[in-house]
């Protein structure tokens, strides 16, 4: 891998990580349009652990608060009903998911998973998925002639039941072109959610998977034809990236709808199918790496 293939994918990591529309879909494609070898599953994880320190910077205060009560609540019973204890619980039964189904389906998330079929396949249905819970979260936002605006739930009101709901949806995810931000944020709408509470569990629930995989993936870094160096620049251009586009994220969400992901992702995988039909892309295109 080049430096200048390295710059590329990170900044498309970064760009794409928090954003509904699957990084892991994009890090594929980025190569397979450029007619590049496919980066890898390796390559990917390590590289969302730049983008994962953006998450931990910018929620540095809510991260050090969770985590502080939660350690506190192992001693001090007291504790252990406090909002903050109880999130720090709730992100690691949310992780348990991904983490069981990342280690039993390893060899398919690293082969057959990147048949770029698949992946057009996923942008489109999760997609329309995606949209329609969005269009839930605004009927109840706005009301209308018959209906009274309702109240949607905040991360306060998140359990056990739901924080293991959100785990599930964060899993599927491990197929590329699903969208760990696009899963958890659809599971989260169509719970109830508002649009910024299911962000930002969103975000914090992936930290401890997002840490984990990349740490997991090290022994396999600089195999093949992605070495240590262009792997280290990628992932320090997907931090930076990553942390700007979180910044223009969460504002964005406050008073937008999903819809113009969702419209990207439909037309990104119809487009796809076309091509990989046409003759244009093989579904394998970028599958030679070492």
């Amino acid at each position: 891998m080049s430096w200048f293939e390295s710059f590329v994918l990170g900044f498309v990591q970064g760009l794409t990580e928090f954003l509904p529309i699957s990084s892991s879909a994009h890090l594929r494609l980025t190569a397979a349009f450029a007619g590049w070898d496919d980066p890898g599953a390796a390559f990917t994880a390590i590289t969302q652990i730049g983008t994962e320190a953006a998450v931990l910077i910018y929620f540095r205060k809510d991260i050090v608060r969770i985590v502080s009560a939660w350690f506190r609540s192992l001693t001090d019973r007291s504790m252990r009903s406090d909002h903050d204890a109880q999130m720090g619980w709730l992100v690691i039964v949310g992780s348990l998911p991904i983490g069981i189904l990342g280690v039993t389906f390893k060899d398919q998330i690293e082969g057959p998973f990147r048949d770029l079929r698949l992946i057009a396949t996923t942008l489109i249905v999760m997609g329309i998925i995606l949209g329609i819970a969005d269009r839930l979260a605004a009927r109840d936002e706005v009301g209308g002639r018959h209906r009274a605006i309702r109240e949607r739930k905040s991360l306060k009101d998140l359990g056990v039941k739901d924080g293991l709901i959100f785990g599930f949806c964060q899993a599927m995810a491990l197929v590329p072109g699903v969208s760990r931000s696009g899963a958890t944020i659809s599971g989260g709408l169509l719970m109830g959610y508002t649009r910024e509470a299911a962000a930002r569990y969103s975000f914090l629930l992936a930290i401890p998977a997002v840490l984990a995989s990349g740490v997991f993936e090290l022994k396999d870094a600089g195999e093949g034809h992605v070495s240590w160096g262009p792997t280290i620049f990628a992932t320090f251009i997907a931090f930076g990236v990553g942390y700007a586009v979180i910044a223009w994220f969460m504002k964005f969400i406050t008073t937008k709808s999903f819809m113009p992901f969702v419209i990207y992702r439909v037309l990104l995988g119809l487009a796809l199918f076309a091509l990989v039909a046409a003759g244009v892309l093989s579904p394998h295109a970028g599958e030679s790496a070492g």
